[in-house]
């Protein structure tokens, strides 16, 4: 087995909880790998660091894999948020999430099993704003031929090599002719350099419709970044909320992976806390890595747990504790052969 070194970012409210069910899941599979533990966020500023500092980047740019657990955002003040700001620094164009239902958590769905491919690095996100006057704000979104390429070129490769037939692309490109007609016809030109697969064009509003109604009907969905951000969330309800949903951000040379909830600082230290989100980040981060037996344990162990509503925290209707969940987990591990 390979020896792995891999930066960590335990994050705040939660995170530090999450994590450490993270990390005693990996060693009870038995992962070869020395964590490159680094502070970003609260955390940072705590320790007199700024929220990105240089330890930090130097730790990602070295190790190439991060795994970070959820950081608090300021609404409407303070610093910006760190997640943007780490895709924008590495240029983690791809935000991947899949979206798939666990057996034993009941839903108003069956068949969910989705994987939304978001561009991750400009749209309005790119955070270019300014104050025209005390009572007016512009915020410009900008859509480039170039970033469209290569999300929409991820996806279809990986429906390619997943053997899907069908891609879906969701814009706005009826009202915002110019932005998103720029994202769809690059998609188009993309699509045709694969035949093979479909390439169907929903508006935004009415993906969201659909979502809710024929959920089962979807499989690969390629978006522009903040329609895959709302996507990506009301595609969590679906299956049992954002508790259970990890996100994948995929550079060139760099991978981040992360829960995509928040830090739910009022339930910090309490013992409430769902790791599932972050231990399935933890699969694709296997996958990633080329540890594919390991990612294959780990997430039919997750499934085990979940079959049980005696290990359900709060978020999903049970009573158990994050220790509890954890336990469980590890003994789980402990039963397959590696």
């Amino acid at each position: 087995m390979k020896k792995h070194k891999i930066t960590l970012i335990k994050g705040d409210g939660i995170g530090p909880e999450i994590t450490q069910v993270c990390v005693d899941a990996l060693d009870a599979l038995g992962l070869d790998v020395s964590w490159d533990i680094q502070k970003a966020g609260l955390e940072a500023l705590d320790h007199g660091l700024d929220v990105i500092n240089d330890p930090l980047l130097e730790s990602i740019s070295k190790n190439k894999v991060c795994l970070k657990a959820p950081l608090t955002t300021p609404i409407g003040q303070g610093f910006r948020s760190v997640n943007v700001a780490l895709r924008k620094h590495f240029d983690l164009f791809a935000n991947i999430r899949p979206i798939k239902n666990n057996k034993g958590i009941k839903t108003k769905f069956e068949d969910v099993d989705l994987i939304i491919f978001r561009e991750n690095t400009e749209d309005i996100y790119a955070g270019l704003e300014k104050m025209i006057s005390p009572i007016e704000a512009h915020s410009i979104k900008v859509i480039t031929k170039e970033k469209t390429e290569r999300i929409a070129k991820k996806a279809f490769e990986y429906a390619h090599k997943q053997e899907i037939d069908k891609i879906t692309v969701v814009t706005k490109a009826n009202i915002m002719k110019l932005s998103d007609g720029l994202f769809l016809d690059v998609t188009r030109n993309v699509a045709k350099n694969y035949p093979h697969i479909y390439l169907e064009e929903i508006l935004v509003d009415n993906m969201c419709m659909q979502l809710v109604m024929t959920p089962e009907k979807y499989n690969v969905i390629l978006t522009s970044n903040l329609y895959g951000d709302i996507l990506s969330d009301l595609a969590a309800g679906l299956v049992g909320g954002l508790g259970l949903i990890s996100g994948s951000n995929i550079g060139e040379d760099v991978a981040i992976f992360e829960a995509v909830h928040g830090s739910a600082p009022d339930i910090s230290g309490k013992g409430l806390a769902n790791p599932t989100a972050l231990l399935k980040a933890c699969v694709t981060m296997l996958e990633h890595i080329e540890e594919y037996k390991l990612a294959e344990i780990l997430d039919a162990s997750i499934d085990t747990v979940l079959s049980d509503s005696k290990y359900f925290t709060k978020d999903l209707g049970g009573r158990a504790s994050t220790q509890a969940y954890k336990t469980r987990l590890c003994e789980v591990i402990g039963t397959y052969d590696r």
